[in-house]
């Protein structure tokens, strides 16, 4: 590739109308294209070769308890036992969010969250839910839910005594994800004027309640590309290098005094760094 294509391609001068080839609507069209045509064989290839493509999960019980039980910790909170029951009531419920495809607290036909703890005879005073998915690692859900006032309300809730997991993968409103259910409970009342204890080991909140349960459940991808990842770099490059061309784009001009009466770098730059921003700080999960 010679420095004369590459000066047409990046930089503004006489060859390309003083605005670089890269940033001509037909290269932004073939740009599109290309995308669009690379993500419907990533699908495709994430489907058949799960093992080489797909998304890096580590997601456990065991880890959510501990980072659950921390956070209580911090606020001097007791912690909360792992239980049997509860365990299986969310494994009834994510089960069951999967099969009638929804994503929501309470299902389209009605059916509450309490249904399963009721239907593994967890007789409660006090319960509670948080739920998350398409999440790949623990403490960012973990994360997530603290960022969120009604769900560290949960977390952090005196009421509580137990709690249980349920870590499931399968297809949810047309995309194969990772469902994560946390069911809080307690079966005692609570004085309202109860303090919390202070100095709590957080070692102790790996106790279970009630029967033993014999492997806490675990989901553990570990593929040979790690298609969630590399779709961010790309995304998060591939902006980053349009605000450079463009900067580039605008000091060359401007040092030049070429009057151009196409494009409004500075309007796209804005725009590009707004949309860069947004791609390195959002969540790639959603919680409830």
């Amino acid at each position: 590739m010679s420095l004369k294509f590459l000066h047409h391609l990046f930089f503004p001068n006489d060859s390309n109308n003083h605005r670089p080839k890269i940033l001509h609507y037909q290269f932004l069209v073939c740009c599109i294209i290309f995308f669009l045509a690379a993500q419907l064989i990533l699908v495709k290839a994430k489907a058949n070769f799960s093992q080489v493509l797909g998304a890096t999960t580590d997601i456990s019980v065991e880890q959510l308890l501990l980072l659950t039980n921390e956070q209580r910790h911090d606020k001097g909170l007791s912690p909360l036992a792992l239980n049997e029951q509860l365990i299986r009531a969310a494994q009834l419920k994510g089960s069951y969010m999967l099969e009638k495809n929804y994503w929501a607290h309470n299902a389209p036909d009605g059916t509450t969250p309490w249904k399963f703890i009721k239907e593994v005879e967890y007789e409660y005073v006090y319960a509670g839910e948080n739920l998350a998915r398409g999440f790949t690692k623990s403490p960012d859900i973990i994360r997530a839910w603290m960022d969120s006032p009604t769900h560290r309300e949960n977390i952090l809730s005196s009421n509580y005594s137990d709690i249980g997991f349920a870590v499931l993968e399968g297809d949810l409103l047309g995309e194969h994800t990772t469902l994560v259910v946390e069911m809080f409970g307690n079966t005692k009342p609570v004085e309202l004027a109860q303090k919390p204890q202070e100095s709590v080991p957080v070692e102790a909140g790996l106790k279970l309640a009630g029967e033993r349960v014999e492997v806490l459940a675990e989901i553990k991808n570990t593929p040979l590309i790690d298609t969630p990842s590399l779709a961010w770099y790309i995304g998060v490059g591939t902006v980053a290098f349009f605000i450079f061309i463009l900067t580039i784009d605008m000091i060359l001009i401007e040092k030049r005094k070429i009057v151009r009466f196409v494009g409004h770098n500075i309007d796209h730059i804005t725009f590009l760094s707004l949309v860069l921003v947004f791609i390195i700080l959002v969540n790639r999960g959603a919680i409830l």
